[in-house]
């Protein structure tokens, strides 16, 4: 199979989501993908992407779903919605991305304990540290054999 030798850096979506949902799906089987990271992207995949790469689209949310997922659900907001609700710990999750946000199924977790202290921020920056560790362990894993997807 031929590969195309520039590789787009920027599939416009806006107003144009199926064309959009198209170029994606054929570009990354032009290239080969076996995997998918999305690594906290925050738009819904297309149908045509989703089908092609089906049990190989990962995602990874900052916060223990599905108590804390769902549309509107990212960044600060959970960490708000973590602290508001007094929680005691929180986390990162790393889920397979379906037609719905936040709602494939859980891959890995790991849990981060909340301080008296804690900030939005200083929680932000905590779970962040904890979601890299995860997703590089989860993708070691991956590229060694130790886990299979789809599962």
């Amino acid at each position: 199979m031929l590969r195309p030798t520039v590789f787009p850096r920027f599939i416009p979506t806006k107003d144009r989501e199926a064309e959009a949902d198209k170029q994606l799906r054929d570009t990354l089987v032009a290239y080969g993908a076996e995997l998918v990271i999305l690594s906290g992207y925050l738009k819904k995949l297309g149908p045509l992407t989703l089908a092609a790469f089906d049990g190989r689209i990962l995602n990874v949310h900052p916060g223990l779903l599905p108590k804390y997922g769902g549309l509107g659900m990212y960044g600060r907001r959970v960490h708000q919605a973590v602290l508001d609700n007094r929680e005691t710990e929180t986390g990162a999750t790393i889920h397979l991305v379906d037609g719905e946000y936040d709602h494939g199924r859980t891959v890995a977790t790991t849990t981060v304990q909340i301080h008296p202290d804690d900030s939005v921020l200083s929680l932000e920056q905590r779970v962040m540290v904890a979601e890299c560790d995860l997703f590089t362990d989860l993708i070691r894993r991956i590229s060694t054999g130790g886990l299979r997807l789809p599962l």
